[in-house]
């Protein structure tokens, strides 16, 4: 069948679009009840599918993060490392602290830099991840609402058409 949410919710709607109108009721159709039921099965199956790869994409970004600030550290702890085993001369000292420095502004933009575009990159997946599911939340209740009036109409239909019938018990 489909793969995703959206692809379900689209034949759900072909499903609604191209449904057999009622006579006298050009807002109501017919569908397979089994057939939508099953779509709308499908959806709440995949739906935690696609919540999970969201999840898993923030757990990559917080990894993508935590990596990075292990590399800082190491490049920072290597930096402080050198520096104290350069500062055994004296004309070694002051290249020794400028390249310390250097090393460590660097690592701190590494670091900024780093942080920024995972934090811009997480931001920007979630903002799409939950784009999406708004989207898809909201064509879901569409459907529903279709679905819902289109059920009901049925009821109210079917209720009007039934003939009645008056026996009379001192006839009979």
């Amino acid at each position: 069948m489909a793969d995703n949410v959206r692809d379900l919710i689209g034949l759900l709607e072909d499903m609604i679009e191209n449904a057999k109108g009622l006579p006298l009721g050009v807002d109501k159709c017919l569908i397979e009840r089994d057939r939508a039921l099953e779509i709308l099965e499908e959806i709440k199956t995949n739906l935690p599918t696609e919540l999970d790869e969201a999840r898993r994409l923030v757990e990559a970004r917080t990894e993508y993060v935590n990596n990075a600030k292990r590399e800082v550290e190491d490049m920072r702890r290597n930096a402080e490392e050198r520096a104290k085993r350069l500062m055994d001369e004296q004309e070694i000292v002051k290249y020794a602290k400028a390249k310390s420095a250097e090393m460590l502004s660097t690592a701190d933009k590494k670091s900024n830099e780093l942080r920024r575009m995972a934090n811009q990159y997480a931001d920007d997946t979630m903002r799409r991840a939950e784009d999406a599911l708004a989207e898809t939340l909201d064509e879901l209740r569409q459907a529903r609402a279709k679905f819902r009036a289109a059920a009901g109409s049925d009821a109210a239909q079917r209720q009007e058409a039934a003939p009645e019938i008056d026996i009379d018990m001192d006839e009979a």
